[in-house]
């Protein structure tokens, strides 16, 4: 854009700087001001996913492993966020005199001073496209979940940064060979989606599947938590629409129209998908739906329709979002034939409906006049020939492949250095119990400890482990009122006795009145229980002061025993030794 054409409010953005009316401001950076409020706003949202990401990967796997898959979802966000603001973004979008068409080069270390003109657009750009990245990098933590070492997964979330940002810069880096062949990916099916899902179909091929998992055939394990499972899609769901309208990158001009079409039709589509993968779900489970392949299906049409999101009309979103909610849940069983563990589908939702994303723009995209999104081109069903047909086709089997290949290249790398397999026995016993000493009930710990007590597994460090949700001192103060309570029961147990004898000794009644001896005990439970305060209710039974006055006679003798043998002895609760080799957890 040159200056002499400029609107007001972007002579504003530039802050009055008079420059030569030759300089062309670069187009990631050719922002008004409310172009940048709204690409700021719609950064905010994006990085909520996030969130949407965390939950529907927790509820997907087991209980014992949710809290583990969470810290996976933090680790993207700080290590690869550091990454990308380190080099990442200066590889897609960097400016420097050595960038060529497979990598850009410059711009690393972002940090624009106080006296750049461009300060605020390169900010806001650079906030834009860090949501994408970290969307992309966290795809792949779902896919490793239940059985990847977590020190490895975060040296590969450090250098996963470089499986998203090059082919990035590929298809929207001004330098990019897709993009100068006249590729199109308006919000990311082919960078971010169909990267993530070609490193998830890696990773979980690499790593392996689960134990047991094929044990018994390949159907679907029990979810941990459906609930958090479809609380996941919600707002993911809601981080779509600024994923898609956001990447209009604006709202002057003819964007903001743009922007409310690509909301529109990014609805249209989930609703074709969400449609198509109910009616499936019914027909294969027999009038039942499966909650993996409603969320699945959904969440695959939302993929399907995010590279053309503002160039179909309604009818079209309709249909790209069913196709591809089909292909995703006939797909994820496929995998599983393949022995390629997925346990949150990520290969079906993000790989297969990634691609499908990629081609459908060359069949159904319009040229969205007066924006230059096509450079003037449409699809094949709208009269534009097979060219952007053929160029899309070309970008999908670009990104597949370096997906795949270079997520196996680096997940080699790092197994040389750090097993990024999990211990049988740690996979067993769940990742939140080795990796974050986190210990949850009734979820068969128990056993699991049992059976591993005779490998000569050390299990010191686990043993002593609270559960979660106890407060182990309040804890030991109910056992000692617990044990003190059963020394009182034993008390009147005995009292009950003692008298019993006494009345059959035969004594003459005025005897015993007249050497009856009054002794007072008072049994306290501190700090609840003293002299002068009312009787306190503990665990719905009584407890009291109780004062004993009763004859202590030798049977034989007639004589007084003040020590008797036979009185119970209150004494301190014995501690409790913690036996590894015991299933004392739970």
């Amino acid at each position: 854009m040159k200056l002499e054409n400029a609107t007001a409010s972007q002579m504003i953005a530039l802050k009055g700087v008079i420059r030569n009316s030759s300089y062309v401001i670069p187009g990631l950076y050719d922002l008004s001001i409310e172009d940048t409020n709204w690409v700021l706003t719609s950064s905010f949202i994006i990085f909520t996913m996030q969130t949407g990401f965390g939950m529907l990967e927790s509820g997907c796997v087991s209980i014992k492993n949710e809290v583990n898959i969470m810290m996976k979802n933090v680790i993207d966000i700080v290590l690869g966020g550091f990454t990308y603001w380190l080099f990442g973004y200066g590889m897609s979008f960097g400016r420097g005199p050595f960038s060529n068409p497979f990598m850009a080069i410059g711009d690393f270390l972002l940090d624009p001073p106080v006296g750049d003109e461009l300060m605020g657009q390169i900010f806001a750009a650079f906030l834009f496209q860090l949501s994408f990245a970290t969307t992309a990098t966290t795809i792949v933590s779902g896919a490793m979940a239940e059985r990847c070492n977590f020190k490895a997964y975060c040296v590969f979330s450090f250098l996963n940064t470089v499986v998203y940002c090059i082919p990035a810069g590929w298809v929207w880096g001004e330098h990019g060979f897709l993009n100068n062949l006249g590729a199109v990916d308006i919000a990311g099916s082919g960078p971010v989606h169909l990267i993530g899902g070609a490193a998830s179909f890696a990773s979980a091929a690499m790593l392996g599947p689960r134990l047991g998992r094929y044990a018994e055939g390949i159907d679907p394990l029990p979810l941990g938590n459906p609930v958090n499972a479809c609380m996941g899609l919600f707002v993911l769901w809601w981080g779509w629409l600024a994923f898609n309208s956001g990447s209009t990158y604006g709202v002057s001009g003819a964007k903001w129209q743009y922007a409310a079409r690509a909301a529109v039709m990014t609805m249209m589509g989930s609703f074709g998908g969400g449609f198509v993968c109910s009616l499936y779900s019914f027909w294969r489970h027999d009038g039942r739906l499966d909650i993996m392949d409603l969320i699945n299906g959904i969440l695959g049409s939302l993929v399907s329709i995010t590279a053309g999101c503002f160039l179909y009309r309604a009818w079209e979103a309709l249909l790209i979002g069913a196709l591809g909610s089909l292909l995703c849940v006939i797909s994820m069983p496929l995998f599983d034939r393949l022995g390629v563990d997925d346990p949150v589908g990520a290969s079906s939702v993000h790989g297969v409906c990634g691609i499908w994303g990629v081609i459908a723009v060359g069949l159904f995209a319009d040229n969205p006049l007066p924006m230059d999104t096509t450079k003037g081109r449409s699809g094949l069903f709208k009269g534009g020939g097979w060219y952007l047909l053929g160029i899309q086709m070309l970008s999908a089997l670009c990104l597949a492949c370096w997906g795949i290949c270079s997520t196996f290249l680096l997940l080699y790398v790092i197994n040389k250095v750090i097993p990024i397999r999990m211990d049988p026995h740690e996979e067993l016993l769940g990742a939140d119990l080795t990796e974050h000493r986190i210990r949850h009930t009734q979820i068969g710990l128990s056993r699991a400890i049992s059976a591993l007590a005779p490998i000569k597994i050390d299990l010191n460090e686990i043993v002593g482990i609270q559960p979660i949700g106890i407060n182990p001192g309040h804890e030991r103060s109910i056992e000692q009122l617990r044990a003190a309570e059963d020394k009182l029961q034993q008390w009147q147990s005995y009292l009950d006795q003692v008298s019993g004898k006494a009345h059959k000794v035969g004594t003459p009644q005025k005897t015993l009145e007249k050497h009856q001896l009054e002794t007072d005990i008072t049994l306290s439970l501190k700090p609840s229980i003293n002299e002068h305060q009312q009787p306190s209710n503990v665990f719905g039974r009584r407890v009291r002061s109780v004062q004993i006055k009763e004859n202590n006679w030798n049977q034989d003798q007639g004589t007084y025993k003040p020590n008797n043998s036979e009185l119970p002895v209150i004494s301190r609760v014995p501690k409790l030794d913690k036996d590894g080799n015991f299933a004392w957890v739970d």
